[in-house]
């Protein structure tokens, strides 16, 4: 699979001084990742990012911006959104895990890892997970409740433990 969003930068021509680089999805990289994370429309994506050689990592800071359309969890309609997402990760070499060890322990305070392969890096693929992680996992429409309840559904008030109590006591 060909990533749909790709900056590659060579991890020998990267050095130790910072360097910038703005990334602007065209219109065929935003319907690739459009259908990707199957959205409804992806209408801008941009990312200004720093980064520079730390060790054997890269290190990768900026911030993402989207202008997008998803659909309703609940009723499919057109949800937009725009992101605004701050970008911190860090591109290290494969992790070999030793035999039997299956995990590995992360701090709490550790930026976003990603495994680069020893020759590049792709800025592009790390904007695209970023958008990906940003994305609402459960977009609502601003009718989605009255839709809900015309159709039956009831509202987690209405089915919760204390709901079942709610008639047990009344006022006399």
């Amino acid at each position: 699979m060909t990533p749909e969003l790709t900056r590659t930068i060579a991890l020998d021509t990267i050095g130790s001084a910072p360097r910038t680089l703005r990334i602007d999805a065209d219109d065929a990289e935003r319907q690739a990742l459009a259908r990707r994370f199957d959205l409804i429309a992806l209408d801008r994506l941009s990312a200004d990012l720093t980064f520079a050689v730390e060790a054997t990592n890269v290190r990768v800071h900026g911030k993402l911006e989207a202008a997008l359309t998803q659909k309703c969890a609940a009723t499919g309609r057109p949800v937009d959104a725009k992101i605004k997402e701050p970008i911190d990760l860090r591109f290290i070499p494969p992790v070999d895990l030793t035999p039997g060890q299956d995990e590995i322990e992360i701090e709490a305070d550790a930026c976003d890892e990603i495994e680069h392969d020893g020759r590049v890096v792709d800025l592009g693929e790390a904007v695209a997970q970023t958008l990906g992680l940003a994305l609402d996992p459960y977009p609502r429409s601003s009718d989605a409740d009255a839709v809900l309840k015309e159709a039956g559904v009831l509202g987690e008030h209405e089915t919760g433990p204390f709901a079942a109590l709610k008639g047990l006591f009344s006022k006399e």
